[in-house]
């Protein structure tokens, strides 16, 4: 039963959009730290090492030598583009489509790289817990936040 009441929460937040306001919130406190690639990777990967554990390219690395490498900053570019992109398509609901599309691509190739659910639930603490120290955090930002990345998970999270 619990399962069920999981799956129709993740199917109705895949069909909610995130408030033209909570988009506002989101993109202006994306916008304060959308440069900082190498430190929010940086801070995923320091947080959660079984993150880095999943980037073959990486494995076994320390990561403080790690974070000056070419390699490392493309993969942060990588992510932050993909973020940048999701942002920038927030607060408008003709765009769902297109969000909808974007991260079923993602969501199925972290799938097949075995990429679990957990992992997942763990860059997203790790990115609040980055982007809450870098700009002003209240409830309000919170929320917002909590609301892109229920979209986006309901969508990714669709295959497990």
């Amino acid at each position: 039963m619990k399962l069920l009441i999981v799956v129709a929460a993740l199917i109705a937040a895949a069909h909610a959009s995130v408030s033209a306001d909570e988009a506002a919130l989101v993109q202006s406190t994306w916008n304060q730290v959308r440069t900082n690639e190498v430190d929010i990777l940086y801070a995923i990967f320091s947080a959660y090492p079984d993150i880095q554990a999943r980037f073959p390219a990486f494995v076994g690395q320390d990561l403080s030598t790690l974070r000056g490498t070419a390699p490392f900053a493309l993969h942060a570019s990588r992510i932050v583009s993909l973020i940048s992109q999701y942002v920038g398509l927030l607060g408008n609901d003709a765009n769902l489509p297109a969000i909808q599309t974007i991260f079923n691509e993602m969501g199925q190739t972290h799938y097949n790289r075995g990429v679990t659910a957990q992992q997942f639930a763990e860059f997203r603490t790790a990115f609040i817990n980055y982007l809450s120290s870098q700009v002003s955090w209240g409830d309000n930002v919170a929320q917002a936040w909590n609301d892109a990345f229920d979209q986006v998970y309901a969508i990714v999270l669709s295959r497990y």
